[in-house]
């Protein structure tokens, strides 16, 4: 499963709410029960694909330049349409704060994946009906059920590049003194821009390390709604065994609904909304994928670090990555052994397991990738090209010579407070209720200045998003699953050398020197025991009420602790964006260089904005002599993998249907059957979760969730041989809806006529 990938872990309550995901060892050892998709010597070879991938997720600005290779693969319209983010069939995409998604019909209907929804699952489960497991079918619209406070579904009406309003007039500013200034422009410019209207949200986004920048406006829907997930033997088929492997067979699809107000105005979730009217949607594919077909995904990829350097690589390579696996597999321990315990703290922290599940997989293949596949080796190389390419030319020495020694510099003057600084980072976000705390004590400062004034997220524009996250914090927080994190991570930092320990470890448990068990639990005991942020109601009231003598007037532990940590935090924050400025006077010139060696034609990296990705289905070989995958898997695989247990446990519905051969229309030449699953050479990342994948006609043919271990490392340097995007196909989709779950009041609603 793809989910957005964290390279310096955030620190917003929102997004101690976003873990969730997948990852794995290799495609070679993968799949110990069974499921053999290897191309046979002796079957017929298809010409070999001309087209080799580069990579690339390209702005929708930048598809021009791809028009006659597009052609050449088959688009069947003008490729102008790409360039367009409200056209079709940009206009169709749409982001869930997260993951990707799409619009598939004129009710306000979106597509995305089943591992997208988890948290509209776990929001309305319970241990008697847990959705989790089940799945769920709304048979009417009434029966749809709402994804919280804070579900949202945003589309994107205009991009506008304003990077001379962001940039003009820096040089020369001091180090401390230029994010400070950048922030406070792109402020402006989000405030301008959205200029007092209901419903629209504007970001100015960077774009290649802050060397360009795009104002983003989007229309906010806050009313979605869970239509349909299939039950998890389909949805999460292969758990963890399977993720990030080939072959697989997992129907990783699910539907949501978003509604509007009867005015047709994004309103919060109400009895009298009426379903929201997209001025674009995606029909379903009348010519289906076949192998060496044009597929393309549109989505929001997360984060990649592709114009990241080579000694922000071998940092990576050498630390981050083995650092931050201890740590996934420390809490994933800690947690299960609380859900053991308490079956309402197994669903509180599903959502939090699952991602946790994704990255520490998706991390072992990112290190792989880095120092045993040599990409970290590959990534110096190339700059060696670069460099040896800048030093070529007296201008080009005199403008670019000295700026990767420089920034090579700054990136080793990070190593030396790295461990400190990252257990920072994660005992200030340790504990939901210090994050909700923390919330609290930083609006009641923020509301004492003028609203233009205010810091980013916290200004008027956004207090009822931070309500709306208040609220939604409830279906993740169990107590003892709280204090058992938060507990992992003060005995991580306590066990630092004294020198690398951050002050507000001891800050929280009061002592420096030895600190033991015992004083960490002393601490929690005063926290936990005290606090009544635990109840939705009391921490809703404490935002909305909070002032600079509420919280000096409070009682409450956790915020007594924030206001404590505060300024602590802030100094911490000052001396990140000194380092951040210093980087951001480089980065523009290094930007500048790769673009014009690789003359002009230069992705920026992923950054959670539209993106575009285009290429072909097709197999690989996982590693140098091994068999080619088939790029195709079907029902009856499935079945040969099904064990009756979790993860291989496929619904009784779906076994007696392949048994009795109930395809209906739904086969595939390639399989003989009903496909699952195919391969494209895609470029894709987290984020793209739920991306659209489209045939040569714009029409909706499957879509993305994954991708191979082999090519974790990706998100460092493409790798064309062995990078391939996993795609569940819309065939398999229709099947299931139509001969397992009888939604046929939703495939009448996409176009297509139940069958079966």
């Amino acid at each position: 499963m793809l989910r957005t990938r964290p390279t310096a872990l955030p620190s917003s309550l929102t997004l101690v709410l976003l873990l969730a995901g997948c990852a794995g060892k290799g495609a070679d050892s993968a799949n110990p029960s069974g499921g053999e998709n290897v191309a046979q010597e002796t079957a017929p070879q298809k010409p070999a694909i001309k087209f080799e991938n580069p990579g690339g997720m390209w702005m929708p600005g930048q598809m021009t330049a791809h028009a006659e290779t597009l052609k050449s693969l088959g688009l069947a319209y003008d490729p102008a349409a790409l360039t367009d983010p409200t056209a079709f069939p940009l206009g169709a995409i749409v982001s869930l704060g997260g993951c990707s998604a799409s619009f598939v019909s004129p009710e306000g209907l979106i597509v995305t994946n089943h591992h997208c929804v988890t948290r509209y699952l776990q929001a309305n489960s319970t241990p008697e009906n847990n959705l989790l497991d089940n799945g769920y079918l709304a048979k009417t619209r009434a029966d749809e059920k709402s994804g919280g406070p804070a579900a949202r579904v945003f589309v994107t009406t205009a991009f506008t590049d304003v990077s001379d309003k962001v940039l003009g007039g820096l040089e020369g500013v001091a180090d401390d003194k230029r994010a400070g200034q950048i922030e406070d422009r792109r402020k402006q410019l989000v405030g301008a821009c959205e200029g007092g209207r209901a419903g629209v949200r504007c970001t100015v986004a960077s774009f290649y390390e802050g060397a360009q920048f795009f104002q983003i406006e989007q229309t906010e829907l806050r009313d979605v709604r869970l239509v349909y997930a299939p039950h998890e033997g389909i949805g999460v088929f292969g758990g963890d065994i399977d993720n990030w492997r080939w072959p697989r067979h997992t129907g990783d699809f699910s539907f949501l609904r978003a509604y509007v107000g009867k005015d047709g105005a994004p309103a919060d979730f109400s009895a009298e909304n009426v379903p929201y009217k997209p001025k674009h949607f995606l029909k379903v594919a009348t010519d289906k994928a076949t192998e060496g077909s044009l597929v393309m995904v549109a989505g929001y990829p997360g984060r990649t670090q592709r114009l990241k350097t080579s000694a922000e690589a071998q940092q990576a390579a050498d630390w981050y990555y083995s650092r931050q696996i201890q740590l996934y597999e420390e809490l994933i321990a800690v947690m299960e052994g609380v859900g053991k315990q308490d079956p309402k703290a197994v669903i509180a922290g599903a959502s939090r397991l699952r991602g946790l599940n994704n990255y520490l997989l998706n991390f072992r293949g990112m290190r792989d990738g880095l120092v045993k596949g040599g990409v970290a080796a590959d990534k110096a190389r190339i700059e060696g090209e670069l460099q040896k390419w800048i030093e070529g030319d007296e201008a080009r020495k005199a403008k670019y010579g000295d700026v990767l020694a420089q920034m090579a510099t700054l990136t080793g003057e990070k190593t030396k407070t790295r461990e400190r600084d990252a257990a920072h980072d994660e005992l200030v976000r340790g504990s939901l209720l210090l994050s909700a705390a923390d919330t609290i004590v930083r609006l009641a400062d923020e509301r004492a200045k003028p609203d233009e004034q205010r810091k980013l997220g916290m200004q008027s524009r956004d207090e009822r998003d931070l309500e709306q996250s208040m609220q939604a914090l409830q279906a993740n927080y169990h107590p003892d699953l709280d204090r058992a994190v938060f507990r992992l991570y003060l005995q991580r930092a306590a066990k630092l050398p004294e020198a690398d320990r951050p002050e507000v470890l001891t800050t929280i448990v009061g002592k420096k020197g030895t600190i033991t068990d015992n004083d960490i639990d002393r601490a929690l005991d005063k926290l936990y025991k005290g606090t009544k942020l635990g109840d939705a109601v009391v921490r809703l009231e404490a935002l909305r009420a909070s002032s600079a003598k509420t919280v000096k007037a409070s009682s409450d532990p956790f915020i007594k602790l924030a206001a404590k940590l505060k300024p602590i935090v802030d100094e911490h924050k000052k001396q990140g964006e000194t380092a951040t400025g210093a980087m951001a006077a480089l980065r523009p010139r290094y930007i500048e260089a790769l673009r014009a060696y690789h003359n002009g034609s230069l992705a920026p990296d992923a950054n959670s904005t539209l993106r575009v990705t285009f290429g072909t289905i097709r197999g690989y070989s996982p590693s140098a002599g091994a068999p080619v995958y088939k790029p195709f898997t079907a029902v009856s695989e499935m079945v040969k993998k099904n064990t009756g247990e979790e993860p291989f446990a496929a619904p009784k519905a779906a076994l007696d249907a392949i048994a009795a051969r109930k395809f209906g229309p739904y086969t595939a030449q390639e399989v003989g059957e009903v496909p699952v699953n195919f391969l494209a050479d895609l470029d894709i990342t987290g984020g793209n979760s739920g991306s659209a994948t489209l045939n040569a006609k714009g029409e909706l043919t499957g879509l993305v969730f994954d991708g191979n271990i082999e090519a974790m490392a990706s998100d460092w340097v493409f790798m064309p041989p062995i990078t391939r995007s996993i795609h569940v196909d819309i065939r398999y989709v229709l099947w299931v809806m139509d001969a397992v779950d009888g939604a046929d009041h939703l495939l009448t609603e996409l176009g297509v006529t139940p069958s079966i």
